[in-house]
């Protein structure tokens, strides 16, 4: 099974081995550099992909300053998603940190699937309904803990991403400064 179809199982459920080989056909597989922008805030975002390798970061320039969304790693699908259903302008510039492999959809070939998929929009539904869990996730813990629960929180899901990118990035994405970050961090050293 392909990392595509490893994911699609994950994250939309199980789907039947001929429907998932329909579906891995309309993606492609893509190599990009470090650096290389997925999506750029102010555009419009007219593809979706699979993390395989590597990783992206989710972020937009606030004023003078930037806000880390969220870091993907491999086995996420990565999009501006209010700008790939809408077709507005993306709030969120997605780049690659690292070399990537990413296997991508444009918008067209992505309503394909539910004329070659019987019961894909109820498996869609499903998977729009995992992201909302995950957003109302992250919601939850900015609003109910403490800088160093969220720090210790997401160092348990995520520890080697804390040798791999910058900290900053990871301080914004946890609603940190650099500055308190790193005095978390020092005391959860200590501890």
């Amino acid at each position: 099974m392909t990392p595509l179809q490893q994911s699609i199982n994950t994250f939309f459920g199980v789907v039947k081995a001929e429907d998932l080989r329909k579906v891995g056909e309309l993606f492609e597989r893509e190599e990009v550099p470090a650096g290389h922008f997925i999506s750029e805030q102010g555009r419009t975002c007219r593809q979706m992909s699979l993390l395989a390798e590597g990783l992206l970061r989710v972020y937009a320039h606030n004023g003078e300053k930037e806000v880390t969304q969220w870091i993907s790693t491999p086995g996420y699908f990565v999009t501006d998603l209010s700008s790939f259903v809408f077709e507005q302008p993306a709030r969120w510039n997605i780049e690659a940190l690292t070399p990537c492999t990413l296997y991508t959809i444009d918008k067209a070939r992505y309503r394909e699937i539910g004329q070659v998929v019987s019961g894909w929009h109820e498996l869609e539904k499903l998977f729009i309904a995992k992201c909302f869990t995950m957003l109302e996730d992250r919601i939850y813990s900015h609003l109910s803990m403490t800088a160093e629960e969220r720090y210790l929180h997401f160092f348990e899901q995520a520890p080697e991403l804390f040798n791999q990118v910058p900290l900053q990035y990871i301080a914004s994405m946890l609603g940190m400064t650099p500055e308190t970050f790193s005095r978390v961090r020092r005391r959860v050293v200590k501890g």
